[in-house]
């Protein structure tokens, strides 16, 4: 590396010596680092670092630390994380991806072992176990048992992963979290690599395969969700190309009332981030009221970033970081040389510090949140406490869907009965305040003689099992189990939908009285058909909210004025009745979790339980792939792929909509995701292949086989497709025949037909998790562009690392204002001559829409913002730019 502006320098951290880059050396050249946002210091010690004179160049350092607040985005600059972190449904097709990638560089008489991670990748297995039992103290182990038995062959495939490549390691199933382990123990906040003798230091920076990568941002580390085939670009060694941000400032002032919790807070930080508009942007807090929040307050909000919209939210290193790594168990030298290094780099944050410049400043008075859940359908759908039974009234028309009915049938269920609670997910399961909160509230409750409603599937799945250890050490977990909150398993569960079958009885009833029914759950997403697909309503909240509906067993109610139940003597229990104060949520907080707990937690974290020690592995460099496996195939995104990309892309011409879809469709729509139907394309695939029903296990856990995948795409059971109006579900018109199949049908007949594919979206297209089948599932199906009025960054990036072009519609257009209907033939046009000039003459395009003598022409925006995206998309995508680099770095 370079070292232009002299930056490299050794200084003393605690008891040893360091080198670093430092950041004041830019004060030489006339630069106030002070007016920076803290999350722009740590990119910027990143370029400094990483200047090279090619990748980055001092004119990106300059331009970074030049940094202008209203100035829109357009300087590109790589960021390089020190470290990328992967979950299992995402991970697994990573090392699928990266196993392929070995194959074709072998293929192509290149040298395998040159696919390798270039820094360090650590994968935690969270995604995969179910809530089959619940209600018993055995239902971990059984949810355990059941969860080894389906996934033994990905599992398997893992330990292969960990033995065949470097700088990849593996936390075993029935650990927690990902994004709580990361914050438990993980995390570096300061990374440390020996270079050339010397131990070089420099802030832990990172991307992960999970939007709510950001909840690391709570403990001042920089870090957001990427796809996965960026994130495998990114372990290969290539940078994250990006554009300078802009960076909207929250203010922090207050001290949360009595009562309030983090949840209701983020809750009331997401709602008001979305509605100011923050996508693509990042957001950083400041203001006295920092002092008030704990970390895993910090934690919470950092956390459902990616339902507010921005790329990251930091939280700056200050004291109260200190205290966490402290707390949590991290070693005395290493708290010291963190402190160190964040108060030599300007990177701390202490009482009285200069605000820094932003591109908006918004307010957050803490002592006005008050307590809220978020619903039916989106997080940001924030309902105070006291208007959530008349937001379900107002919501329950629209619930009910095209083939609703108006009234509920004869039965013990009612519409808005809750039929799922769940305390679950990283959002809060990580916050001991709330968490220790749904304990006490559960003691009081036990105490007064109260139960759950029998409909309920109550369930309790810790981010780590240091909460089992401080739940029991609280004397709390008794009386959870009795509310029926035992613990299920050691991951996300019901927040990705896992939350396993409802009673037989319940699942009849909601069917027979076609029932609009609840889930409640201190998750972060609650989009259509995510949590159960019999659930239509589903509500985010803390945990001991979630524990008092199971107790009400219904969302109709006002908790705030009505009684939750009666207790046996007949007497009206409030939910006022049974809410900890703050003070005694303070006192289990202070006496019941201490550093051992975290200690004795993490010592052993690689090695797994008896059931991942007991999976067999041969080494090998290529992965030997099983003709016969329904869970781990060999790809082919490199089948017949030439050494050379081609120079430029044709034009999109003929090409007919799959998919003409509305307003906020998510990932959860597109991915495949959540149970697989028997007499869905994937279901009929398994059955084929000698897979019985009760095998199928989730999409989730076959991201491996793109066979299952492309064939669960587009099959979201809510997804509604205007060219099958009245219907739900994953359906189409395959346009030729006016024949209704599914989409999965449809693309295939399309592809015998030579016939290319376009979707047609409204706003927020691809908002949610950073499914990257999202877009692997529409390449395979065919699909070139997708038009759409806005998309979301994450989403936006996987569809362009995938060979499919985003064109946004110009600013107050739209699919219905241009009187499209979905059934025309569409050209983009000038897309070949743009691609060739590098966009030269700018991003706009032409598409002709036509249908017999009526048409209709309009410009749109390619959305490819940076020349690496440009790379990408010539080379039909990240992976294929990644082979031909690796073949020709070797000559």
């Amino acid at each position: 590396m370079n070292n232009s502006f002299g930056a490299r320098a050794s200084v003393r951290l605690g008891d040893d010596s360091f080198t670093i880059y430092r950041l004041d050396v830019l004060e030489r050249q006339g630069l106030r680092l002070a007016r920076l946002p803290y999350s722009l210091r740590v990119l910027l010690e990143n370029l400094l670092r990483r200047e090279d004179g090619v990748t980055v160049t001092p004119e990106h350092v300059m331009a970074l630390a030049n940094w202008d607040p209203t100035a829109e985005p357009s300087q590109e600059i790589a960021f390089s994380p020190a470290r990328v972190v992967l979950q299992d449904f995402t991970g697994v097709p990573c090392l699928v991806d990266l196993a392929a990638m070995r194959d074709a560089v072998a293929e192509m008489g290149g040298d395998a072992s040159r696919v390798n991670p270039q820094q360090p990748v650590e994968l935690v297995v969270d995604h995969s176990v179910q809530v089959d039992a619940f209600g018993t103290p055995e239902a971990n182990r059984l949810n355990v048992a059941k969860e080894f038995e389906r996934n033994s062959e990905r599992y398997a495939f893992l330990k292969w992963g960990q033995s065949a490549f470097r700088n990849f390691r593996v936390v075993p199933p029935n650990t927690g979290i990902v994004h709580q382990v990361n914050l438990e123990y993980l995390a570096r906040v300061v990374f440390v690599q020996d270079e050339d003798g010397e131990k070089l230091a420099y802030p832990d920076t990172l991307v992960g395969t999970d939007s709510h990568t950001t909840m690391i941002n709570g403990l001042g580390v920089l870090g957001w969700g990427v796809g996965g085939i960026e994130a495998e670009a990114a372990m290969l060694g290539q940078p994250v190309s990006i554009l300078v941000p802009q960076v909207v400032g929250v203010r922090v002032t207050g001290v949360l009332p009595e009562g309030v919790t983090a949840t209701d807070l983020v809750l009331t930080v997401t709602q008001m981030l979305r509605t100011h508009g923050v996508v693509g942007k990042f957001v950083e807090f400041f203001g006295a009221g920092l002092e008030s929040l704990p970390v895993a307050d910090r934690a919470t909000i950092s956390n459902m970033c990616p339902e507010y919209g921005a790329t990251c939210a930091m939280f700056p290193v200050d004291d109260e970081t200190l205290r966490y790594l402290r707390q949590t168990g991290r070693p005395p030298d290493f708290v010291s040389r963190i402190e160190g290094y964040a108060k030599e780099q300007g990177l701390f944050r202490e009482r009285g510090t200069p605000e820094p410049e932003f591109t908006a400043v918004l307010e957050l008075d803490l002592s006005k949140v008050e307590s809220s859940v978020a619903g039916p359908r989106r997080p940001q759908d924030r309902v105070p406490l006291s208007r959530v039974a008349h937001s379900f009234s107002k919501a329950l028309p629209d619930l009910r869907g095209p083939n609703g009915r108006e009234h509920a049938g004869k039965g013990t269920l009612k519409h808005g009965n809750v039929v799922i609670a769940a305390i679950t997910s990283c959002t809060n399961t990580s916050n001991p305040a709330v968490m220790l909160a749904a304990g006490l509230l559960a003691k009081k409750a036990v105490q007064r003689g109260l139960t759950r409603r029998p409909w309920v599937k109550t369930s309790l799945a810790p981010g780590s099992r240091v909460v089992t250890t401080y739940l029991e050490r609280a004397g709390l977990t008794p009386y959870l189990e009795q509310l029926g909150f035992h613990t299920v398993g050691y991951g996300c569960t019901t927040c990705i939908g896992n939350s396993g079958p409802l009673p037989e009885e319940v699942s009849r009833e909601i069917e027979e009285n076609g029932l609009v029914v609840c889930a409640v759950l201190s998750g972060n997403r609650n989009f259509e058909g995510r949590v159960h697909s019999e659930v239509r309503a589903n509500y985010l909240m803390s945990p001991p909210l979630v524990v008092a509906y199971a107790i009400a067993g219904r969302i109709d109610i006002d908790l705030t004025t009505e009684p939750l139940t009666l207790d046996a003597s007949g007497v009206p229990v409030y939910l006022r009745d049974l809410w900890p104060s703050n003070a005694e949520i303070a006192s289990a907080v202070e006496h019941c979790i201490g550093s051992e707990m975290f200690e004795n937690n993490y010592k052993d974290v690689f090695r797994g339980d008896e059931n991942w020690e007991s999976i067999n592995i041969t080494p090998a460099e290529r992965f030997q792939w099983q003709p016969d496996s329904t869970y781990v195939r060999r790809p082919p995104y490199f089948d017949g792929m030439p050494v050379d990309a081609p120079e430029t892309v044709d034009d999109i011409r003929g090409a007919r909509v799959l998919a003409y879809l509305g307003d906020s469709i998510t990932t959860d729509h597109i991915s495949p995701a959540g149970s697989i139907k028997k007499d869905s394309p994937a279901g009929r695939y398994l059955l084929e292949h000698g897979v019985e029903w009760q095998d199928f296990n989730s999409y989730g856990s076959r991201r491996g086989n793109h066979e299952v995948m492309v064939r669960g795409t587009f099959a979201n059971v809510r997804i509604r497709n205007k060219l099958t109006p009245g219907a739900e579900g994953g359906v189409t018109t395959y346009l030729p025949t006016g024949d209704v199949m599914s989409i999965y049908d449809a693309a295939v007949r399309y592809q015998q037909d030579g016939t290319s594919l376009i979707v047609l979206a409204g706003k927020e297209y691809g908002s949610g998790s950073s499914r990257d089948w999202a877009a692997k599932g529409p390449y395979l199906q065919g699909v070139r562009a997708v038009i759409a009025e806005s998309f979301e960054r994450i989403h936006r990036s996987n569809l362009i690392g995938m060979g499919i072009i985003p064109l946004q519609f110009l600013p107050g257009e739209s699919a219905e204002s241009l009187g499209l209907t979905g059934t025309e033939h569409f050209d983009v046009l000038g897309l070949s001559d743009a691609v060739a000039s590098g966009f030269a003459g700018g991003r706009r395009l032409q598409v002709v829409a036509q249908e017999g003598t009526r048409w209709q022409r309009f410009d749109v925006e390619a959305r490819i913002d940076t020349p690496r995206e440009l790379d990408y998309y010539r080379h039909g995508g990240i992976l294929q730019f990644v082979v031909r680099s690796l073949l020709q770095s070797q000559g």
